[in-house]
């Protein structure tokens, strides 16, 4: 509605719309919706909701720009096997009268750029300002470019999973333009409290979004502290549990898929302090993973809180602080595997310490790791990167000698992972292996000449299946199969290596086919797995076991300890020399058939670790990362060249 003010001539606007006086442009009435990347009504429409888009990497599609196109200056053009496409390439260069025979460097941008993006009814006369993201969704030209058939054959459903993966080499995935990482579509930006939208908010840490809602009442008119008045008081309730467990360095835009072990187990402990339920009991295992001893206390102060309000808390640690401010000890030992499983001591933390069990003599320091009497000196060299900025670093500089044992340790949220994992490992895995790894900001880096390779080792699951073993992780269960087919009886029946093989139908189970475990579906209940009737969880039929080698059969290997193989197979070089690896990180308890999805984060790592330790590869210096190496509380990142 427009009102005309006849005594000085002036229209005012009325709209029960949300709309701007200046431009006319009318907005939907706010959802809770319209503010998350989860709702196709706050997502953004370019990247839907997930912040990054993949992108042609031009450096990939003309990675020497002094060769022509003939010469092969257009990978993806020199790769391609359908020859009509290279003979479009040929006729709309005769057209426009561009030159394949020379350098790419020389040919005009019009030119170049008519070639990756095609014509799409551009006057090639002019200077063109194409782009991966201003493409055009639909083919209007008589040449649709490189570039453009590239992101079809990545985007299109119909294309075969071979082709995506050939395509895939050529892109990266970056933020998004269209929301700049926020996820959101700019309408719902443009709704902001004291001059901040949501997604500002959701990049703060969370102990200075705490600092942000101190006092913002008074920075708020009458109406919007009535309509905010519950609200605050919820946001508030919920940013302080998660203060209140040591997570006062995330924002709560971090993806989960980078939180620590421990940083989700924290978050929803602080899920359930907000809860207030009574009467429950609570499993917590290792919760201190990843957390700096500074905050320690929060943490436990954290778990005494679910205890104080009536309930159980039941918690799987090693860490001194957290053991001693239990109200109950349970010491389970003496040592690891078939030599542990046994009560050692039980009672108050008190009761404990003056049980003389191996956990009580490192609690009162009678044992302890032993401080090395003299360091390595390193062979001089140095790898050192400058001006890293990526998240909150500061312009820092560093220097790793190499040859030493390095370890990057400090509070929670100071920037390790920054530095190690999201800027130097992507540096060192773009220049061994040519990685499309994108590292974090940062001005130089030298010294990479004298590294030939880099292994990051994590705590992520060796196998996701029963199936996956350290035998099978390691490798050396292909000898020890190979070792088997070489007995007099084997060769007698033909049996080759495959036949010892859980995973061949000829040598395997055929109730159980080779898992040893029957699958027992209850519908609405989780699965129950059951020891296979036929084979009593030996995973191979009677003609297999029938073949020994000292007079064990496979299955028996598989059931051998590590230390027990390294006895076993103390003959056989080639096998004994990867077995004993495993036994030198300290995993002699577990077995060489165990099931990977039954391993810990840290024995997981050490498997990974003794794969690479005892394979003979060609080298100078090799460099691995481990990320919380087993044995270290706090938060800890190690660097070890050999």
């Amino acid at each position: 509605m427009f009102l005309l003010i006849h005594d000085d001539d002036k229209v005012i606007q009325y709209s029960k719309q949300l709309m701007c006086e200046e431009t006319g442009i009318s907005y939907e009435e706010p959802s809770p919706n319209a503010f998350s990347f989860n709702s196709p009504y706050g997502a953004c429409p370019t990247c839907r909701g997930l912040g990054n888009v993949y992108t042609i990497d031009i450096d990939e599609v003309l990675p020497d720009t002094s060769i022509s196109v003939t010469e092969g200056g257009i990978v993806p053009l020199g790769e391609e096997r359908d020859a009509s496409v290279f003979q479009q390439v040929v006729a709309f260069a005769k057209k426009h009268k561009i030159s394949l025979i020379k350098p790419i460097k020389d040919l005009p941008k019009t030119q170049l750029d008519l070639l990756l993006y095609g014509d799409q009814h551009i006057n090639p006369d002019l200077e063109m300002d194409m782009s991966d993201e201003s493409l055009p969704e639909v083919y209007t030209g008589s040449y649709e470019g490189i570039i453009p058939m590239l992101k079809r054959w990545f985007s299109s459903s119909q294309s075969s999973e071979m082709l995506r993966s050939w395509v895939e080499k050529y892109m990266q995935l970056a933020p998004c333009t269209s929301c700049n990482g926020t996820r959101l579509k700019k309408e719902s930006l443009w709704f902001k409290i004291d001059k901040r939208n949501i997604a500002e908010l959701s990049h703060l840490n969370l102990d200075n979004l705490a600092a942000w809602f101190d006092g913002i009442e008074l920075r708020l008119n009458d109406k919007q502290n009535a309509i905010a008045k519950d609200v605050l008081k919820e946001i508030r309730e919920r940013l302080q549990f998660l203060l209140d467990v040591g997570l006062t360095y995330l924002s709560l835009d971090r993806p989960s898929k980078s939180l620590s072990g421990g940083e989700s187990q924290r978050i929803r402990l602080a899920t359930q302090i907000g809860s207030q339920l009574q009467g429950i009991t609570y499993i917590l295992d290792e919760p201190s993973i990843g957390l700096h001893q500074r905050d320690n206390q929060r943490l436990i102060g954290a778990l005494q809180h679910l205890r104080d309000i009536g309930n159980s808390v039941l918690v799987v640690e090693h860490d001194k602080d957290i053991m001693l401010a239990s109200d109950y000890l349970v010491d389970i030992g003496p040592k690891a595997g078939k030599h542990g499983g046994e009560i050692v001591a039980i009672g108050t933390p008190q009761t404990i310490l003056s049980s003389g069990s191996e956990t009580a003599q490192y609690l009162l320091g009678t044992k302890s790791i032993a401080v090395p009497a003299e360091r390595r000196k390193g062979n001089g060299k140095f790898i050192e990167i400058k001006g890293v900025k990526g998240n909150n670093l500061q312009d820092v500089d560093v220097k790793f000698p190499l040859g030493k044992l390095i370890l990057v340790t400090g509070v929670s949220g100071s920037g390790k992972s920054t530095l190690v994992n999201e800027t130097l490992y992507p540096l060192l895995s773009k220049f061994c292996y040519n990685s499309k790894a994108n590292p974090l900001e940062y001005k130089s880096i030298r010294g990479l000449e004298q590294i030939d390779k880099v292994i990051e080792i994590d705590q992520s699951p060796i196998g996701r299946t029963p199936r996956s073993n350290p035998a099978t992780y390691c490798g050396f269960f292909t000898d020890i199969r190979t070792l088997f087919a070489m007995v007099p009886e084997a060769k007698i029946r033909g049996y080759k290596a495959g036949r010892f093989s859980f995973n061949v139908k000829s040598g395997r189970c055929d109730v159980c086919e080779g898992g040893g475990m029957r699958v027992i579906e209850m519908n609405f209940l989780p699965d129950v797995h059951v020891h296979c009737e036929k084979c009593n969880g030996r995973r191979y039929n009677r003609e297999t076991l029938e073949i020994r080698y000292k007079g064990k059969s496979i299955s028996d290997v598989l059931d051998m300890t590590v230390d027990e193989a390294v006895e076993f197979f103390q003959a056989v070089p080639y096998i004994y020399r990867k077995i004993k690896v495993l036994q030198d990180v300290g995993l002699g308890y577990i077995t060489l058939g165990q099931s990977a999805v039954t391993l810990s984060g840290g024995e997981a790592q050490r498997v990974k670790l003794s794969t690479e330790l005892g394979k003979k590869i060609p080298g100078k210096h090799f460099i691995f990362l481990m990320n919380q190496p087993p044995g270290f509380i706090s938060r800890i990142y190690s660097i070890y060249w050999m």
